[in-house]
């Protein structure tokens, strides 16, 4: 069982109800069984009416968007990117709150092409990895049900095995790569034209949360070559191609919340292991090596943050937790599922 992998048991801390929103999630997500009916209809009541999902929504302005008008990527960290980013993983849903209906329709409606690209700019020019897996991955698990959102899962699917793609060279191509997403296998002109394993992770996480019926043999083939790039170095060395750089980022070690594009090794667990290869002996190393991080109270401390860019702050750096000890117990139950 994977509480036999901690130190000791985090979960009283976790159920504690402050910060409002972590006893939501921890009910929500930790227990096989069901949680006490009362308890979870306070705490996810909480929430919404008190915690970091009724702050971001409150932000939100009448017609759907935060901040500025369009697509949403920017301004960083508080346009709709990165606020919609953040209440899927902050366990927020439509059938909750028809704010995040509306605020999904508007992104749909302003970053997202007809052939199936989101986009930081508008045009399908502006499309990217780690911005498609992301809101791929959060639309999934805010409950949008869009058709188009299925559009989107296809051209990811696309740029990954190249299927029906042609070359950046070719802009006259009905679908092509960009200078940004520049070829298949994750290639990103951002990483020097290699694969990038930042929007590896995403685009898997993204697959991850696809229902098994929308599977199809493309999307399959896609899921195959990315569990093949992610597990073909260990995870933990994170020696993935690092294209202006002579080694990893830093940052795949350091444990955050809320994760945006900026990716650490937790993420490709979570995953993979959403896919099933929780049992896979190549992410053993990956799993010790964030086992090892906790504190003698099962706790792990908040290492990478976002500081005065976001909505709310999730806690001081170096300090035990809830929010990052949250994923990684999260990750551990689907790893032994």
């Amino acid at each position: 069982m994977w509480r036999n992998r901690l130190r000791a048991d985090p979960l009283p801390w976790l159920l504690e109800e402050e910060p409002v929103g972590i006893e939501y999630l921890a009910l929500r997500s930790l227990f096989s069984g069901k949680p006490d009916p009362s308890r979870y209809q306070s705490a996810q009541d909480a929430a919404y009416t008190r915690g970091p999902i009724a702050e971001i929504l409150s932000n939100m302005e009448e017609e759907g968007y935060w901040l500025e008008p369009g697509p949403g990527y920017l301004p960083k960290y508080r346009s709709i990117v990165w606020s919609l980013i953040a209440l899927a993983q902050l366990g927020a849903e439509i059938k909750h709150d028809v704010r995040i209906d509306k605020a999904c329709t508007y992104l749909l409606e302003h970053a997202f092409n007809p052939d199936g690209q989101f986009s930081s700019s508008g045009p399908p020019s502006g499309t990217v990895d780690c911005l498609q897996g992301n809101l791929c991955a959060a639309l999934v698990d805010l409950g949008c049900g869009d058709e188009r959102l299925w559009q989107a899962f296809e051209w990811m699917a696309r740029t990954v095995t190249g299927d029906g793609l042609a070359p950046n060279t070719e802009p006259k191509a009905p679908m092509r790569y960009y200078a940004g997403k520049c070829g298949p296998g994750f290639a990103c002109g951002a990483n020097n034209k290699l694969p990038c394993a930042w929007g590896a992770t995403k685009v898997m996480l993204a697959f991850s949360k696809l229902p098994m019926e929308r599977r199809d043999p493309l999307i399959e083939a896609a899921i195959k070559m990315g569990v093949d790039f992610l597990l073909g170095v260990d995870p933990a060395t994170a020696m993935y191609p690092s294209g202006w750089a002579k080694k990893p980022s830093g940052n795949w070690w350091k444990l955050g919340f809320p994760v945006f594009y900026v990716t650490d090794i937790l993420q490709i667990i979570e995953a993979l292991c959403l896919l099933g290869y929780g049992q896979d002996e190549r992410l053993r190393t990956a799993i010790d090596l964030i086992l090892e991080k906790q504190d003698d109270m099962g706790r792990w401390p908040l290492e990478y943050d976002y500081a005065g860019k976001t909505w709310v702050e999730f806690g001081s750096k170096k300090e035990p937790n809830k929010w990052v000890t949250f994923r990684v117990l999260n990750s551990l139950k689907h790893c032994e599922a």
